[in-house]
């Protein structure tokens, strides 16, 4: 099913603009039919944050904004689905065009600027499928001319703890003016601390819901002992790395697009993250499991990406090229893996290259 819905639509999609092609997409998931997916292989599994995931390959924040389709896209092999960006308020976002395609690096370049339908309709839609199962993380944002970014997310974890399981706590998109400030040390400080209240007091009531905290690539190192060091003190349940990027690399071959401002994804960003991944993870000492994304187009460099460090690894930009198909040959490779090398568990080789990773030259 998967294989004919991918021949079929690809193409199609390319023939449209790219933001009305991914509208097109989520109208197209939740048409499809509701199949049960084939078990995955139990070595699969993965334990992190508390929870128990089927399979260690989710589809990122981004795809599904709104929560259209995240059962949709349980069925069709995903081991998990983030929602969101979302906001307290509804947001348009930016003006379009704001979503680019760069075909011959693979690529996608986005200026959406957190554009959702608000709190209060994703909340509905997620009550709605309340006892469906599946793991379901929420990204929550601030709105852009919000006078209390931190009051922000601090309500939207207690909007969204009776139907999250999980949080993502987003200040590293570089679509919303200043928000990537909230990195910096005094406010990551007060913005966790108060995220983590915030998510005790309704504990008692929603039960414990892990938070995480998605970062951006382009930290310098420096930044990143601040960012690792607060994350641990104030006892986050883990770390999502990397979002986009601003650089932009020699090597891109759409040169056309390169002034496009944004953040861009994709193949070119898959050396940054793991990287980012890498000195992630060696600064954690294990304190939390880490989600990489960036990059990852095949099963090869989902287990690269594991083996720099992440517990957990996340899809979005390579569905545009390899479409839906990839979830099913990124497990495919990652269970012959385990296979081949007679090993249990993922778990086994998280991390296992991160010492080689931060020793080698910078990536370009």
């Amino acid at each position: 099913m998967i294989r004919a819905f991918d021949a079929l639509s690809l193409p199609l999609l390319r023939l449209f603009d790219a933001e009305d092609a991914h509208r097109l997409a989520i109208q197209g998931l939740k048409l499809l039919p509701q199949v049960k997916p084939r078990p995955d292989d139990p070595k699969l599994a993965v334990r992190a944050f508390g929870l128990n995931f089927p399979n260690p390959v989710g589809i990122a924040a981004g795809f599904d904004k709104n929560a259209e389709a995240p059962d949709a896209l349980m069925r069709l092999g995903f081991g998990f689905v983030e929602v969101g960006t979302v906001t307290p308020k509804p947001q348009a976002g930016n003006p379009r065009p704001r979503l680019f395609r760069l075909e011959r690096d693979e690529a996608v370049i986005n200026r959406m600027g957190f554009n959702n339908d608000g709190a209060e309709v994703v909340l509905r839609r997620l009550a709605a499928r309340a006892g469906q199962g599946g793991i379901l993380g929420v990204n929550v944002g601030a709105n852009k001319d919000s006078s209390d970014r931190v009051a922000d997310y601090v309500s939207l974890i207690e909007t969204f703890a009776p139907v999250a399981s999980y949080f993502t706590v987003n200040v590293s998109s570089p679509n919303t003016p200043g928000l990537r400030n909230l990195q910096q040390a005094a406010a990551l400080d007060d913005l966790l601390a108060r995220v983590i209240a915030a998510r005790e007091r309704v504990r008692a009531s929603a039960g414990d819901t892990p938070v995480l905290l998605k970062i951006a690539p382009d930290l310098t190192l420096g930044e990143l002992d601040d960012v690792v060091h607060i994350a641990r003190s104030r006892r986050v349940d883990g770390m999502i790395v990397a979002n986009t990027t601003l650089s932009r690399s020699p090597l891109l071959r759409e040169r056309s697009k390169l002034n496009e401002q944004g953040g861009l994804s994709g193949r070119p960003l898959f050396r940054l993250s793991t990287r980012m991944v890498a000195e992630t993870y060696v600064r954690a000492e294990g304190a939390f499991p880490l989600i990489g994304v960036g990059g990852i187009d095949s099963g090869g460099a989902a287990l690269t990406k594991i083996r720099a460090g992440a517990s957990l690894v996340q899809l979005y930009s390579a569905l545009i090229y390899k479409g839906l198909g990839l979830v099913d040959s990124i497990k495919s490779d990652l269970a012959s893996t385990l296979l081949r090398t007679g090993r249990d568990s993922l778990s086994e080789i998280v991390g296992a290259d991160a010492p080689t990773i931060t020793a080698e030259e910078w990536p370009v």
